[in-house]
């Protein structure tokens, strides 16, 4: 009888090792869920900073492109490296506008980081940057083009 006691105490034993184990495996793979959550959160909000540049960049060449008469005044910090550009801001009124809405759109985006470009043949680059929370690096999103 104490065998058969014995060996019903070890079964039980492995029932209940086997529930911890499959509550680790759970446990991991709730775990992972979590992560690939906050990763597509951060993607998420990185594209909308992204889709939102594309959109101020497209804005200023649409200004320009309606305002040609004045073209060469839109030229702001239009020399420098990526998001640290040097040469004197722009103090046309719809270069001053528009920068203020770059800064309220996306973080971290000051008029001194933004650079809008005028080259021969009124050849456009517009270069907007912008650094998201908690990072140390500046993003920045390039358009290029060509007003006739």
């Amino acid at each position: 009888m104490k065998r058969k006691r014995a060996k019903r105490g070890i079964a039980n034993g492995f029932v209940l090792l086997e529930a911890l184990i499959a509550i680790l495996i759970f446990s991991m793979g709730i775990l992972a869920l979590m992560g690939l959550q906050a990763a597509s959160i951060k993607n998420t909000v990185e594209a909308k900073y992204r889709t939102d540049a594309s959109f101020l960049a497209n804005q200023i060449v649409a200004r320009m492109w309606v305002d040609q008469a004045n073209i060469a005044s839109y030229a702001h910090h239009a020399t420098g490296a990526s998001c640290n550009p040097s040469g004197s801001a722009s103090t046309y009124a719809k270069v001053t506008s528009w920068l203020n809405q770059v800064a309220a759109a996306l973080p971290g985006a000051s008029a001194a980081h933004q650079q809008i470009a005028v080259g021969t043949n009124h050849l456009i680059t517009v270069r907007i940057c912008w650094k998201s929370p908690q990072e140390t690096s500046y993003h920045n999103y390039v358009t290029i083009t060509q007003i006739n």
